[in-house]
């Protein structure tokens, strides 16, 4: 009989390396001690991902970099009810997961058994990292057959850093930008901006490889001296707190004036490009940032937008999309755009790698089905502090909140992301509603349940 009839079929083995994404930029910080917390808040957010792998495959493997909690696995097999979840965390510790994985004799002895029994292994990460193609070339040393469809060929791997970075987004033709330009050391930014800020009472600063919040810079009227010289010493002196304002390529811009009212004035669009470069758009929706700029969620729902917003952002995405293929790129993407109150709409970055709400993505098309976005309202936050809540365990929030949690017979309700979260008294959270006053309500009475 022939040995490749009697195994699986397929296995998808998901690799979380969220940290590699951002390795060279935390590498950058002249804080060790906040370079670590960065790197644990990130790996924390682990749980979310380990949810999207349930949803998309029923036999799976999750390379993460901390265990997740056998509660949190049970809540995630009631949802999606998967066939095989197995979890791989590397006992080596240098927070590159990729090379952790291949050092760790254990854990790639583990994964390569498993690999071994099915005939095709699909490969996936939430950014092709460096690190990520060394584990592709260990896995083929290995003997392992994968195939990587969301991973751009090693020719084309230039594109993840030059198409996500703040620089190489800002150089492809035909986009409308906040006006800036590209320049480099503290000196040298702290000049220009100052000039931008008087002239324009406003002012943003990026660091080429920054991340959310960290590596930017909003500053409003009032914020800064009015006289230049005051202006530049002041922008100075930021700009020295952190090393990574000397190591990249700084982008500086005009601040835009957002018009709040199309729908928090943030939209967004997803795109994901195939093996083959076929386009798809998954989805577009309205990003929750704070004044600092810090990512904090997003509404999802095909109608959300105005139409003729909707229309700009659809064409400026797969132009954009299009330019990407050409060039080699391959997995999801996203471009995060400003709707100003000159009616304008901005091209704000692109992000070339699993995003904050790819996860999300997943887990709402699975519980709801591939016509999610049309029947849906999607309201998804993270980060949001409990202030009186006890409920800092799993099983008593799912208890307090067993009136409001997703429900497979109506495809409505709240879905917990995170438990990990819980333990620093934040709140991850999903909720799947027919529309957006649905929405918002079923989160009203959430908190009111939990007493915030």
């Amino acid at each position: 009989m022939d040995s490749l009839a009697i195994k699986p079929k397929n296995i998808t083995v998901y690799v979380y390396n969220i940290v590699e994404d951002e390795w060279d930029f935390l590498n950058a910080y002249a804080d060790s001690g906040h370079r670590l917390k960065d790197i644990e808040d990130s790996e924390s957010t682990g749980e979310g991902f380990f949810l999207a792998a349930a949803a998309a495959a029923a036999d799976f493997v999750y390379i993460s970099p901390q265990p997740i909690a056998a509660d949190f696995q049970t809540y995630a097999r009631s949802l999606f009810n998967y066939k095989h979840g197995r979890i791989i965390v590397p006992k080596t510790r240098t927070h590159e997961l990729c090379l952790d994985l291949i050092q760790d004799r254990n854990s790639w002895r583990r994964l390569i058994a498993l690999a071994l029994n099915y005939q095709q292994v699909t490969l996936l990460a939430y950014s092709a990292t460096p690190q990520f193609y060394r584990l592709m070339k260990a896995l083929e040393k290995a003997g392992i057959k994968f195939r990587t469809p969301e991973t751009p060929s090693s020719e084309s791997a230039w594109t993840v850093n030059f198409f996500g970075s703040k620089s190489g987004i800002r150089q492809m033709a035909g986009l409308a930008m906040p006006d800036g330009l590209i320049c480099s050391g503290k000196l040298e930014t702290s000049r220009i901006a100052a000039g931008k800020y008087i002239q324009n009472h406003g002012v943003v600063i990026k660091s080429n490889n920054g991340s959310s919040s960290n590596g930017l810079l909003i500053f409003r009227k009032n914020s800064l001296p009015d006289n230049f010289s005051a202006c530049a010493a002041k922008l100075e002196a930021i700009l020295s707190r952190e090393s990574y304002w000397e190591k990249f390529p700084v982008v500086i811009e005009d601040l835009i004036d957002a018009n709040l009212a199309i729908g928090g004035g943030f939209p967004s669009i997803e795109f994901k490009i195939k093996a083959g470069g076929r386009i798809e758009m998954l989805f577009h929706g309205v990003l929750a940032v704070t004044d600092k700029g810090e990512y904090y969620g997003m509404d999802v729902n095909e109608s959300l937008l105005p139409k003729r917003l909707k229309t700009q952002m659809l064409t400026i995405g797969n132009r954009l999309a299009k330019q990407f293929a050409a060039a080699g790129y391959r997995g999801h993407f996203d471009i995060d755009m400003i709707a100003a109150k000159n009616g304008r709409l901005y091209v704000s970055e692109s992000n070339t790698r699993n995003t904050g709400w790819t996860d999300i993505y997943k887990i709402v098309k699975k519980l709801v089905g591939n016509n999610w976005f049309n029947q849906v309202y999607v309201l998804n936050r993270e980060y949001i502090r409990f202030t009186k809540n006890r409920r800092t365990n799993l099983n008593g929030l799912l208890t307090g909140l067993s009136s409001l949690l997703y429900s497979p017979q109506t495809k409505e309700g709240i879905i917990i992301n995170s438990e990990a979260f819980l333990k620093s008294k934040y709140l991850y959270y999903t909720i799947i509603a027919p529309d957006k006053q649905s929405a918002y309500a079923c989160q009203k009475k959430m908190m009111k349940l939990l007493g915030n």
